[in-house]
């Protein structure tokens, strides 16, 4: 073998082992499958992420239908504080630490959407005080124009991460779709105050909720925890 052939043969070999690594400079690592492909050294805090993002809409929608009657939000606040906001804000910072930006920007978003979606209904906010005429008790026409441009607010930056996720996982993506759909109905809903509309908004958060619990389950189930694993379909094809 000359030495020019055995540059070339190197130098092939190089190529093929640099499309492996990371723009870290790490091996590829594929064990997320709900998520965009990152290197990791800690626990993966993707479905951690997305089973609390799952509860907070899974409990949203059923109060959004007004499910067994309830009509007071008080339980559904605790939950998505502690559960939806605060857990999905350390996901989000554990995805900072990890390299994962897509990761660290979608959980922290949607951390703060459960934090402030609550911060609306609790009473020590005074937030629902403000629309309400203390005479009458009835809310002002204000405060559905007011969730209206919320939910717009929401339903852009949505968008916006549907969009950075179409190389991620058909499921992951579908989530992202079938959100920017639930937040526009509602967005829509409250703009013309149609109950028909919000409760197809609310009904397609259940929709969201299932796939996020699906994308959550395939991260937890992976690496060998459990004796089957859960597929997302993958967007980008294996080398």
């Amino acid at each position: 073998m000359t030495s020019k052939t055995y540059r070339m043969e190197t130098s092939s070999t190089d190529d093929h082992l640099d499309r492996t690594r990371t723009a870290g400079g790490h091996i590829e690592d594929r064990s997320q499958p709900a998520l965009p492909v990152v290197h990791r050294r800690l626990a993966n805090p993707a479905p951690l992420g997305l089973l609390s993002f799952a509860t907070g809409m899974f409990l949203i929608s059923s109060f959004g239908v007004q499910a067994r009657g309830i009509q007071t939000p008080n339980v559904l606040i605790s939950v998505l504080i502690f559960f939806g906001g605060i857990g999905q804000y350390l996901v989000g910072i554990m995805e900072f630490v990890s390299g994962n930006t897509f990761g660290a920007t979608v959980f922290t978003s949607y951390g703060a959407f459960n934090l402030s979606y609550s911060m609306i209904y609790l009473p020590g906010s005074g937030i629902i005080a403000a629309y309400t005429d203390a005479e009458t008790g009835a809310l002002s026409p204000d405060f559905g124009q007011s969730i209206a441009l919320y939910l717009w607010a929401w339903f852009i930056l949505t968008v916006l991460y549907t969009i950075a996720a179409i190389r991620s996982s058909w499921i992951l993506l579908l989530d992202l779709a079938v959100l920017d759909v639930c937040l526009l109905l509602l967005a829509v809903g409250y703009m013309v105050e149609s109950q028909n509309v919000l409760t197809a908004g609310y009904a397609c958060g259940y929709v969201v909720a299932f796939l996020s619990y699906w994308a959550g389950c395939a991260g937890l189930y992976a690496g060998g925890v459990t004796p089957f694993t859960i597929p997302v379909f993958s967007l980008v094809k294996e080398e």
